[in-house]
């Protein structure tokens, strides 16, 4: 069951995809989905490369940026700020449980110059907590403004 939690008009994060759920994506207009779950993570996660193939069959974009928890290096901030700037529509990020992938979005977002309380306010609307990167968020928001 599709459990997509809209952070802004274009990027909804989720918990672990299903095949069934990228249908729903491509149903409700993503464009691209971004895997933040690294593979094997768990025997009950649907591998990359099965909703990879699904995506693209769909006309869905697809990129993996997995991350380990609390592992949300500088490369893996541009890597998520690199995708949404390619994205060309709406984009669907997931991971175990979509916090991953919220935490990286927001970091991509401080760092594109969003501020700080928008971003946190706009995961806490979907469900999500920023507070344990929320330096982070504020460094990188800072830096982008300079």
């Amino acid at each position: 069951m599709s459990d997509f939690r809209k952070l802004s008009e274009s990027f909804l994060a989720s918990p672990q995809l299903t095949l069934e759920d990228v249908a729903v994506a491509e149903a409700a207009g993503v464009r691209m989905i971004i895997n933040n779950r690294p593979e094997g993570e768990a025997t009950d996660q649907t591998p990359g490369p099965v909703i990879e193939a699904a995506a693209r069959a769909a006309g869905i974009g697809y990129v993996s940026i997995p991350i380990s928890p609390g592992d949300f290096s500088e490369a893996n901030v541009h890597a998520m700020v690199d995708a949404l700037d390619q994205a060309n529509g709406k984009v669907l990020a997931y991971c175990r449980t979509g916090t991953r992938s919220t935490l990286l979005w927001a970091l991509a977002q401080s760092a594109r110059g969003i501020a700080p309380q928008h971003v946190a306010d706009a995961a806490g609307a979907a469900g999500y907590d920023v507070s344990p990167i929320w330096p982070a968020i504020t460094a990188l928001a800072n830096s982008a403004r300079r």
